[in-house]
């Protein structure tokens, strides 16, 4: 499908944008520059977005959309948590090991000193909205009665903990060192079957 002339300028925005920041830091660019990187004049930009801290927020969630549709779409059928789980992580994976994740991971938190108030705009943007729909589905997997998960907070944040471990860390450090297709595939392979084992628990 064909974006709508209106969805293609807020996307030209939102490129654009994210070349800016990640090219120059947060500090560095101005709105002036985001519009003439996108290109459109400064009254568009301004439809779209009131503030540059609006404009980053965007980035992040757009950055994340892929992860947030797979959760919205989870149904709770008993047969389908191995899957659901499978298609989460996957696709969490996929967003966080980007080149474009890490390098905004590393611009927040080179910009947070001086602008503390980006450190929330991401979390709320992206981490958070992640772990309230994973927790919600949990709960859901809970409501059906087949299973008795104690903490679904903490089985969210759990799960997506253990799918960054130390080779998240890495990976900020190091501008070379990325998962391949296939580690990434054992990863998620390994931290599922774990999962399964330890956290969630069938009802009574």
């Amino acid at each position: 499908m064909t974006p709508e002339p209106s969805d293609s300028k807020r996307l030209a925005i939102l490129k654009g944008a994210s070349r800016m920041f990640l090219a120059h830091g947060y500090r560095n660019v101005s709105m002036e520059k985001i519009a003439q990187a996108a290109p459109v004049s400064k009254a568009t930009l301004y439809k779209y977005f009131d503030s540059k801290n609006a404009l980053l927020a965007a980035v992040i969630s757009e950055l994340c959309e892929s992860l947030l549709q797979t959760m919205t779409e989870l149904s709770v059928e008993a047969n389908n948590v191995e899957s659901n789980l499978t298609q989460i992580a996957t696709s969490a994976i996929d967003l966080i090991f980007t080149e474009d994740a890490l390098a905004i991971h590393r611009l927040l938190i080179a910009e947070s000193p001086d602008f503390p108030e980006l450190g929330q705009l991401f979390y709320q943007s992206g981490p958070q909205a992640a772990l309230t729909q994973m927790e919600n589905y949990f709960q859901r997997l809970n409501d059906t009665g087949r299973f008795n998960i104690a903490n679904p907070a903490f089985a969210a944040d759990s799960f997506f903990s253990m799918l960054k471990g130390d080779l998240h860390l890495r990976c900020l450090l190091s501008k070379t060192l990325r998962p391949s297709a296939e580690e990434k595939k054992r990863l998620v392979e390994n931290v599922i079957a774990f999962y399964l084992r330890g956290m969630l628990k069938t009802g009574q």
